[in-house]
């Protein structure tokens, strides 16, 4: 018994079927002479020159220690040289130093601006104690400097340890503002009724 083939022979064409899609060079140099010439975008303006900030440098808590000590010793230097090691005049100068050492410390070693800040002065104050020679007469010398200006010393200290604490609250709300983001709104709940 014969079977008839219901289907043509699958190596024959199709009348009217499309032709496969031409692949190489040829084609697309083909639809590129067909699209239309497109024009290549304005660059973007420039921004204009935006204001000089103050430096916002982050500094480590080791980094942060040698910072307002090199300047804390520097600017004593400066006030022997200038002022005749004036200490009011170095206590004036260690309120802006402080202030920057826990302003520029990065956030993780916050909490490092206060304790450095009290070494610092009293390296600084090195060359500007007064003491006799030797080296337990500049050990009296600091003592004495250390004592007479322990105001400048806890004011100092104060003002790192305010900016410490605000910079520390503003960046626990952040935290806790972007953990309420990630979670989403809360649900409402309703009170459960009583049964009367």
């Amino acid at each position: 018994m014969e079977q008839h083939r219901t289907r043509p022979p699958q190596y024959k064409p199709r009348r009217g079927a499309p032709l496969p899609a031409q692949t190489g060079r040829a084609a697309a140099d083909r639809v590129r002479r067909s699209a239309p010439p497109t024009r290549r975008p304005a660059p973007a303006p420039r921004p204009a020159p935006a204001r000089r900030r103050m430096p916002n440098p982050r500094l480590t808590g080791l980094g942060g220690g040698l910072f307002c000590a090199a300047t804390m010793f520097a600017l004593a230097c400066l006030d022997q040289l200038l002022f005749g090691a004036s200490l009011v005049v170095y206590g004036v100068l260690f309120l802006p130093v402080s202030a920057l050492t826990a302003l520029w410390v990065r956030r993780g070693d916050i909490v490092t601006a206060p304790v450095v800040v009290p070494i610092a002065f009293a390296f600084g104050l090195l060359p500007v104690a007064d003491g006799g020679g030797g080296i337990g007469g500049q050990l009296m010398g600091l003592v004495t400097a250390l004592a007479t200006q322990a105001g400048w010393l806890y004011g100092g200290t104060l003002v790192a340890g305010v900016i410490t604490t605000v910079r520390k609250v503003r960046l626990m709300t952040r935290r806790a503002a972007q953990r309420r983001a990630a979670r989403g709104p809360r649900p409402e709940i309703r009170p459960r009724r009583r049964p009367i």
